[in-house]
């Protein structure tokens, strides 16, 4: 779903982009404060209920290709693996910069650019239920339901982003971001790993992990400067 989601994504920035020819030649670039919401998650949470979510997204241009950006956010995620089922609920944060590699025509503020950021989440984690590893013996394995709740966990991690986002009416924007990440700490329970941790999602190997956010987001211009 999120790769046709990506897809879409790029069939509406190639109409974005033959629209900025006609209309945006001559216009001064716009500095300000764009302020807008990652779309993908109301989606995800609509088609799974395991699923809900929220993230808002803003970034300022603070020099003519540099962008200082945040995401913030919330997720309430109910994960199955292959012995137990746990719920993870918590509130994330990233900072960083974006740098614009994409060589606009005058007027136009187009980006495809790739950037950092540092994340910080602090959750909580539940196990369901779980059942026990007794492969190859005579038992049959009991299906456990402690719902033992973890409470006061935190993660920190970095990120390598690469994304795009264009003007497809004048200050609003669709964006497409895809993401890298590598835990740098992480607070855990004893005996329970953090498998899943908001605004960090899936816990691969290695303390590894990807993302990946479909964004609207409007520009508020403060002042607007000659390119």
């Amino acid at each position: 779903m999120r790769i046709s989601i990506f897809i879409i994504s790029l069939f509406i920035s190639v109409a974005g982009f033959c629209q900025q020819e006609n209309d945006t030649i001559k216009r001064k670039e716009s500095y300000g404060i764009r302020i807008g919401a990652d779309i993908s998650k109301p989606i995800i949470s609509f088609l799974d209920s395991d699923k809900k979510g929220f993230e808002l997204t803003g970034d300022v241009r603070f020099l003519r290709n540099y962008y200082a950006a945040v995401e913030l956010g919330f997720e309430d995620v109910i994960s199955t693996e292959d012995y137990m089922k746990f719920t993870t609920k918590g509130s994330f944060i990233k900072v960083g910069v974006n740098y614009n590699a994409y060589q606009n025509w005058k007027g136009m503020t187009n980006e495809i650019y790739f950037g950092g950021r540092y994340g910080f989440s602090f959750f909580n984690q539940t196990l369901n239920s779980y059942t026990p590893n007794i492969k190859g013996t005579y038992f049959e394995a009991i299906l456990l339901e402690p719902n033992t709740e973890f409470k006061d966990l935190s993660a920190h991690w970095l990120e390598f982003v690469v994304g795009m986002k264009v003007e497809t009416f004048k200050n609003l924007y669709l964006g497409t971001q895809i993401s890298i990440k590598k835990i740098i700490n992480t607070k855990e329970p004893t005996n329970f790993k953090n498998l899943y941790i908001p605004g960090f999602n899936r816990v691969f190997l290695n303390d590894m992990g990807i993302g990946f956010n479909y964004s609207i987001s409007y520009l508020i211009p403060i002042v607007k400067k000659n390119k």
